[in-house]
């Protein structure tokens, strides 16, 4: 059996006027140039970065935990809304190192999708609103979509040795994407 490191109990406060962690180990921000070669339309992501001087897309708040078996680690997200031409702000996505582990996403704030994809082609996009709890099971790959007015904020839990694996998601992307057309969430 792994080692699991013993640690200390301990308590975070989160604000849920901000939603955002109180004293974080770690705000990781993402702007919009992080995304390059994400969305499908480039030039419209060019034009955002370039007229609004790179803005926030997405932010995590962290604690530090040992990266291990028996752990579990987690985080606050935020996704900013908005739109990449037609197609709607979202993450980068990932599958976990160790495929065969799952993750939690409880939806605090806002509207979207947890879009989902298996290896072999599968797909799956589920609706996220406040109070909806998404599990995403071992070996999927997934990313979030913001489909709404204000950031999408998740509380999100998963095993301390999932690792993440962000590579083949930018290589493959996702076979469906979410689009915004004449005022409606549209999934191609």
């Amino acid at each position: 059996m792994p080692t699991t490191t013993l640690i200390n109990p301990f308590t975070v406060q989160i604000d849920f006027v901000e939603l955002a962690m109180r004293e974080p180990d770690a705000h990781n921000v993402r702007l919009a140039s992080v995304m390059r070669g994400y969305y499908k339309d480039q030039e419209a992501l060019d034009r955002l970065i370039g007229g609004g001087g790179d803005p926030l897309h997405y932010e995590t708040f962290e604690k530090h935990l040992p990266e291990e078996y028996g752990h579990l680690l987690f985080c606050i997200s935020k996704l900013q809304p908005g739109v990449v031409g037609e197609e709607y702000f979202m993450t980068k996505g990932h599958y976990h190192t160790r495929v065969n582990t799952g993750e939690i996403y409880f939806c605090l704030q806002g509207q979207g999708y947890m879009v989902m994809k298996t290896s072999d082609g599968k797909f799956d996009a589920q609706r996220m609103t406040r109070g909806s709890l998404v599990y995403v099971p071992p070996y999927w790959g997934h990313r979030s979509v913001n489909t709404g007015g204000e950031p999408l904020t998740m509380f999100c839990v998963w095993p301390g040795d999932a690792g993440h694996n962000y590579g083949d998601i930018e290589r493959e992307g996702f076979p469906k994407r979410i689009f915004q057309r004449d005022g409606r969430e549209v999934i191609e």
